[in-house]
Order: structure tokens, then sequence, then C-alpha cells
């Protein structure tokens, strides 16, 4: 027999499957009533892009263990025809507070007796992409339905339709090449620490090693440990492989403004070899200490992803993950950047000239 209780629970449960039910068919009426568009295509030239690409990076972070940096930095990149396309790019911290963490950490609390100068981490890249093979296939893409009449609170209020839009899309596959340098200030103490050894194993030509402590503070009478900060300098060649879609492709809405797509993304895996890799020895009472003992590892890897428009005037992102050559134990990165604005160019200002 069932009793009260038990019918009530039936009854509660009923009541919300309704509810569902109810909103269910509501939001598929709902979908059902959404309007068709019909569009005329303006474009679709993938193989149409600029040539050139110069963007000025405002901010860049960077999560690296080694030295967590952040600063700014220039890009430039080259397409030559659908043969090849090049890349430089320079980034370096604003300041020692703003951000390059080792530099900074040096600065307040290296040794006075340590004459090492800490340096300002800087980056430097340049490497081009051989096209193995350069296409265009049919694709789509979304396009968001927009009109000046949504502006402000309507806009903000409004759930945005997409309408799907067929095109071409270029897609290239590549192998990379291409070279890095960058030089950094490390914090040794660290390094010695993850690596199990200690100021000791820094030794000068007498094979004396640092102090483990510095010399005691004349008002207290304490004494701390003796803080020793390096520089490192690497020099890498990198070579791998991408894969990136271009699409460039704008249409006319009979009730709503053009759309456009111009989405260029890049995305690329590289190994990493550093054939020059140096870490200074520190400099203490006029004695130089090797800092051979210090493990460097000369191989890595990383995987990242480029975006940029196809436009005279916009802006950029990337981002990186991965190992870079570098003290051993310390050679985990994540990158983020953004460049605005960015400068396209197609290189071509020839123009038709005619004799009266």
């Amino acid at each position: 027999m069932i009793n009260w209780h038990t019918m009530n629970h039936i009854f509660k449960g009923l009541l919300i499957f309704c509810s569902l039910a109810v909103s269910f068919l509501a939001l598929s009426q709902d979908k059902k009533e959404k309007p068709a568009v019909t569009f005329e295509e303006l474009y679709d030239e993938p193989y149409s892009v600029n040539k050139l690409f110069i963007g000025f990076q405002p901010m860049y972070g960077e999560l690296f263990a080694t030295n967590v940096n952040a600063g700014f930095g220039l890009e430039a990149s080259y397409y030559y025809k659908d043969k090849m396309d090049f890349k430089a790019h320079f980034r370096k911290t604003y300041s020692s507070n703003f951000f390059d963490f080792n530099r900074q950490a040096a600065l307040d609390n290296s040794n006075l007796d340590i004459s090492n100068r800490p340096q300002i981490f800087n980056y430097f890249e340049f490497g081009g992409t051989y096209h193995i093979k350069d296409f265009d296939q049919s694709g789509k893409t979304k396009m968001v339905l927009y009109k000046k009449s949504f502006k402000g609170n309507r806009w903000a209020a409004t759930v945005p339709l997409r309408a799907e839009i067929p095109c071409k899309v270029r897609k290239i596959y590549g192998v990379r090449l291409g070279g890095i340098y960058w030089k950094s200030s490390v914090d040794l103490n660290r390094a010695l620490k993850e690596q199990g050894l200690t100021n000791a194993d820094i030794i000068n030509a007498s094979g004396a090693g640092l102090p483990l402590l510095a010399p005691p503070d004349p008002i207290t009478g304490v004494s701390r440990n003796f803080s020793v900060f390096g520089n490192l300098y690497s020099t890498n060649v990198y070579v791998g492989g991408s894969m990136a879609w271009f699409r460039n492709v704008a249409v006319s809405f009979d009730k709503y403004d053009e759309g456009l797509d111009d989405g260029m993304l890049t995305l690329f895996f590289d190994v990493i070899f550093a054939p020059q890799l140096s870490l200074d020895p520190v400099t203490y009472l006029a004695q130089d200490y090797s800092t051979s003992a210090i493990k460097t590892t000369s191989f890595g890897f990383r995987a990242g992803i480029d975006g940029k428009f196809n436009r005279m005037l916009s802006w950029s992102y990337g981002g990186e993950v991965g190992l870079r050559p570098s003290i051993s134990g310390q050679s985990f990165y994540a990158l983020f950047k953004i460049s605005f604005p960015v400068f396209g160019t197609n290189l071509d200002y020839k123009v038709e000239s005619f004799g009266k």
C-alpha cells in the first residue's frame, strides 16, 4: 500500500518533470523560430593576404622556472608567395621591478662582495617556415549577425545569432628552422639546492669554495645565508613543423551588417638544441669562482599557437609551452603574448598610369 509520504514524492517528481518538459518545448519552439538569412559573397580569397605584418607587444608574460619575467616586445612576419614565410621576434622586461624576478632579487639580496652585474632578461628569435604543402579546400566559418541598432544595452542583452557560411580554407603544412638567443639573471642558490649542491661547490682556482654564510650583521650579530646570483647565456637552434589555417572571406547579409572572417591561425611544435649554454663564473673579492658544478640541459621542445588577422591595422596573440635549454630542473616555461597594434601591408604600392 502506498502511503501519503510516498505519494507526495511522486507528485513532486511529476511536477518537476512537467516543468522541464515545458521548458524544453519552449526552447525548441524558440529554436524553430530563429530567422533565416540570405547573403551575398563579396570575396573569398585566402591567398590574398598581406605579405608583411609588424606588431608591437605592449605586454607579454612568461612563467619560466629559471626566471619569471614580463615586459614588452616587437614581432614581424613576412610571407613570400606560397613558398615560405619568415618571423623575427624580440622581447625584454620593462624594468627589474616590472618584471624581472631574479634580476630584482639579485639587486636586493646579492652579497656586496660579489661584483657580477645581474643581466636584464632579453630574448631574440629569427626563423623561417618552408611550405611543404600549401593548398585550399572547401570549409565553413561562423559569423555573428550584427546591425547598428544593436548598440549599447540592447546589444549587451542580446544573445547573438550566428550564421554558418561556406568558404575556402587555405591550409599550410610547413617545416620550421630558426635560431634563438636569450640571456637572464639566475638564482644560483636555488639551482645548487635543487641539484644537491652548496656554495662550497662553486670554487676558485685554488679549490676554495664560496662561503655558506654571510658575515654577521653589525647590529644584530645574526648571519644569514650567502646569496649568490649569476648570469646565463643561451644560443639555440630549433627545428620543427607547423600547420596553418587562413580564411579571408566577406559576405553581405540582407538584414544585417557585413560579415568578415580574415583569421590566420598557426600551430607549431619545435625541438630545441643549445650548442652554446654558458653560466658566468661568480666574481667574489676579485676572484673568479667556477660554476661548472651546476648542471645544465641543452635539449628542449615547445608547442605553440600564433593568431592574427589580415587587416591593415589589427591585433594578434600567441602562446607557447615547453622545456627550454637552461639549468637542469629549471627548464619549464609557459608564455603568453599579445600584440597591438599590428600593421599589415601587401608591399604593393604600384598603380597603373596612362598617358593622355
